[in-house]
């Protein structure tokens, strides 16, 4: 087999089988097969698209390329969420400890944050001493101890994914949707996964700009998981406005803290609540247990046992003050009065990136402390002069941050409607 044969094949739009699948990434890890032929096949696939069957096939090879954890011999089910990526999104945080407390194993494989959207992993970086570079072994360790885990994807794990992100990073082909559904899809199967709810972002500050193409990622993502034998579905949800309050690691943090507590923004509660109550519904068990365990204290005391498990200092998560603080904290002052009809999410994302929360290239170095704390959202009365937000900041990127976040906001003399939290529920056959 030559690499460029398949590359014709791809081109003239025919289905790869996976044999062929199989030799080329065994090839390609080998450096066997250059990245110029590699590159070159996935702009034939971001122009051809794959089939299911296809994509089945690739997205296996994927998982096959490295380790997958066997978690079959854990009685409980393996469950997980995977968002693909927003500004403010915290949802992990609350949701995997309220998943554990409700009877489910959580082997959560999670990412750090690149461009204006943030990181599960850096987030809980913020929290000192916390372990996320943990072998696929003590991720098991993890789920026996305290039904829940949240590491980082180890080298071993679908390697293949990584080399190929990194092209696809560079050639223009990363909004390739099979080549985003296998992505995304061959982590969550190699972690162990049985069953899966997908936050598709759609809006301002996501991938996905409109609702078709959430919709058209999502069915490829259900239809790839079940094709691999596991259940999942998918939620759309609004990005054109961060989530919560709380932008950059440590105030994220400390306001996933406030949502397990049961004090927490009322879209970050109603989300996570909403995608803990599908995946309940999808093993077997009653909606309402979501509810009674984060009402009960139980997720809050869960998330405790994930700090500990994982080496965190408790005593910061005990008492949120102890997190990382920034040197200073400046308003951002509205110019006029009226009502906020827009807070564009991707502005607000790219603002916490000047100011250092998040990362231009994926060597940058993210500052835990440094962040915005959100006062008015869409639909809010403001009065000029007020404060539309607050700036936690230690020099770095301050004026050019500043002017940022101030276009992001529109102020009208009419109030309109905030925009809905979730748009539709994308249901598979399982």
């Amino acid at each position: 087999m030559r690499a460029v044969d398949l590359i014709i094949k791809k081109r003239e739009g025919q289905e790869l089988s996976q044999a062929e699948i199989k030799v080329l990434f065994d090839e390609f890890l080998k450096g066997e097969v250059p990245e110029y032929q590699m590159s070159a096949l996935l702009m034939a696939i971001y122009f051809k698209g794959m089939g299911t069957d296809e994509l089945v096939a690739w997205t296996s090879e994927m998982v096959n390329s490295g380790q997958a954890l066997d978690l079959s011999h854990l009685a409980l089910p393996k469950v997980d969420k995977h968002s693909t990526g927003g500004v403010g999104d915290k949802i992990s945080l609350p949701l995997a400890p309220l998943l554990a407390a409700c009877d489910l194993m959580v082997p959560m494989m999670s990412g750090r944050g690149l461009g204006h959207t943030g990181g599960t992993l850096d987030k809980l970086e913020s929290i000192t001493g916390f372990q996320t570079r943990l072998p696929p072994s003590e991720l098991e360790r993890l789920l026996k101890e305290v039904n829940l885990g949240m590491i980082g994807q180890t080298a071993d794990v679908a390697p293949i994914d990584r080399e190929l992100y990194s092209l696809r990073d560079v050639t223009g082909t990363v909004p390739s949707i099979p080549l985003i559904a296998s992505s995304i899809m061959s982590k969550k199967i190699a972690e162990g996964t049985e069953h899966l709810i997908l936050d598709v972002k759609v809006g301002r500050g996501a991938f996905m700009q409109t609702l078709e193409d959430g919709r058209t990622l999502a069915k490829t993502c259900i239809a790839l998981g079940e094709g691999m034998g596991r259940s999942v579905r998918a939620m759309l949800t609004q990005m054109d406005q961060p989530l919560g309050y709380m932008v950059g690691n440590a105030l994220e943090v400390r306001e996933s803290i406030e949502i397990l507590k049961g004090e927490g923004p009322a879209d970050c509660t109603d989300l996570t609540l909403a995608l803990a109550e599908e995946l309940l519904e999808m093993v077997g068990q009653p909606r309402s247990f979501a509810r009674e365990c984060l009402d009960s204290g139980a997720a809050l005391e869960r998330f405790y046992q994930m700090v500990s498990a994982q080496n965190g200092d408790l005593s910061m998560v005990k008492d949120p003050s102890r997190l990382p603080t920034a040197p200073k904290r400046v308003p951002l002052l509205a110019p006029k009065s009226g009502y906020v009809s827009m807070l564009d999410a991707r502005m607000v994302g790219d603002a916490a990136v000047m100011l250092g929360a998040g990362r231009r290239v994926k060597t940058d170095q993210v500052d835990p402390r440094v962040g915005i704390e959100l006062v008015a959202k869409m639909g809010d009365e403001i009065q000029a002069g007020e404060p539309l937000l607050w700036i936690h900041h230690d020099e770095r990127g301050f004026e050019e941050a500043s002017a940022k976040l101030l276009a992001a906001y529109s102020i009208q003399e009419e109030k309109s409607a905030a925009p809905a939290l979730v748009y539709e529920t994308v249901y598979g056959t399982r």
